[in-house]
C-alpha cells in the first residue's frame, strides 16, 4: 500500500505499508522529498563562508551553510553551485564531497550531500524575494566553537564543518 495523503511545493506525504524483518506487516508515514545540497565555502585565507539567515521554523535567525532543495533532474553538484551563487554570491573554482546523509530518517526519506568549496569568486547574491541572508567569514576553530556553545544548531552545518575537520581542515 502507498496512498499519498498530501503533495506539496517541497514534498509529499505518504501511507505505506511495509514488511519487518520479522515478516509482520505495519504502516508508517513517510515524508518524500527531492533531497538537496549543502557547501562549506572557504576562502583563499581559510576562513569559512557560512550564512545567517531567517528561518522561521527557528521563530529567528539561523547560522547555516549555503544549501537547498534539489531541482527535477538537477545533479547534487550543480544544486550546490547553484545555491553557492544564489545565496552567498560566490562562485568555486573546485567542489570536494565531504559525503551525504539522511537528514531525519525516522520518517523522511530526504539526503542531503555536502561539499566544500574553494577558489571562491564573487559574483552577487540571488536571494529570493522571501530569503533574507547576511553571508559573514570565520575561522574553523572559532566555528566549532560556535557549535559548542549552541550558536551553530544546524545540523548540514555541524555536519559539514565536522567532516572537514576529519579531513583536515581548511584545505
Amino acid at each position: 500500500m502507498d496512498e499519498r495523503i498530501y503533495s506539496g511545493r517541497i514534498l509529499s506525504l505518504h501511507r505505506e505499508r511495509h514488511r519487518l524483518p520479522d515478516g509482520r506487516q505495519a504502516d508508517f508515514e513517510i515524508v518524500r522529498h527531492p533531497g538537496g545540497a549543502g557547501v562549506l565555502p572557504v576562502t583563499a585565507d581559510g576562513e569559512l563562508v557560512l550564512l545567517r539567515q531567517f528561518r522561521p521554523v527557528a521563530g529567528g535567525e539561523v547560522i547555516e551553510i549555503p544549501a537547498g532543495r534539489l531541482e527535477a533532474e538537477e545533479s547534487p553538484r550543480a544544486c550546490a553551485e547553484r545555491e553557492l551563487r544564489e545565496e552567498a554570491g560566490l562562485a568555486a573554482g573546485w567542489l570536494k564531497p565531504l559525503g551525504w546523509y539522511w537528514s531525519s530518517v525516522g520518517f523522511c526519506d530526504e539526503r542531503i550531500h555536502l561539499f566544500v568549496a574553494g577558489d571562491l569568486r564573487q559574483v552577487g547574491q540571488r536571494t529570493e524575494s522571501d530569503e533574507f541572508i547576511e553571508p559573514f567569514r570565520v575561522g574553523l576553530d572559532r566555528a566549532l566553537a560556535m557549535i559548542a556553545e549552541g550558536r551553530i544548531r544546524d545540523g548540514k552545518t555541524m555536519l559539514a564543518m565536522l567532516r572537514l575537520a576529519q579531513e583536515g581542515g581548511v584545505p
